[in-house]
């Protein structure tokens, strides 16, 4: 590392972590409107993108029909480690639990039943393979400091 900075100085360095980023970031990007697109043309109504509440987010929150949708939107450049279905793991559930229970509150919508969506895109070429699994998690167990289980109906 020494000898590469040496040869082609910090900015060198800065740069291309800069690229990895960017490339990673502009993936997710174009996964997330590509999820956005296929959502909408199934009837599917974005009522947010991106929302955030302190570190926590929620990729796109949706409304299909009766039912209040919070999708997950995971892409891969390939399906190396898993593809995209690997990276949904317990500890992600429970984080996209407790963002979806700040939505409610923060928009009064505890009465509308409401489920988890995963839509998993990898790249091939200039298009994507996308898989949507419909209700792909069900969050029952308590989220930890005696708070209750996900929606109270």
């Amino acid at each position: 590392m020494a000898r590469f900075r040496a040869l082609f100085g910090n900015k060198a360095m800065r740069n291309k972590a800069a690229d990895s980023t960017a490339l990673h970031l502009e993936l997710g990007r174009k996964g997330e409107n590509a999820a956005e697109n296929y959502l909408a043309a199934c009837g599917y109504k974005i009522l947010a993108r991106n929302w955030r509440h302190s570190h926590l987010e929620l990729d796109l929150v949706c409304r299909d029909k009766e039912y209040l949708v919070f999708v997950e939107v995971k892409t891969r450049q390939n399906a190396d480690f898993g593809g995209p279905e690997g990276a949904i793991t317990a500890a992600k559930k429970r984080r996209l639990a407790k963002c979806a229970l700040f939505w409610l509150k923060e928009h009064d919508a505890w009465n509308i039943p409401a489920r988890f969506d995963v839509v998993c895109l990898t790249a091939c070429g200039k298009t994507y393979h996308l898989e949507h699994y419909r209700n792909a998690f069900d969050f029952s167990p308590s989220l930890g400091n005696s708070h209750a289980a996900w929606q109270p109906w």
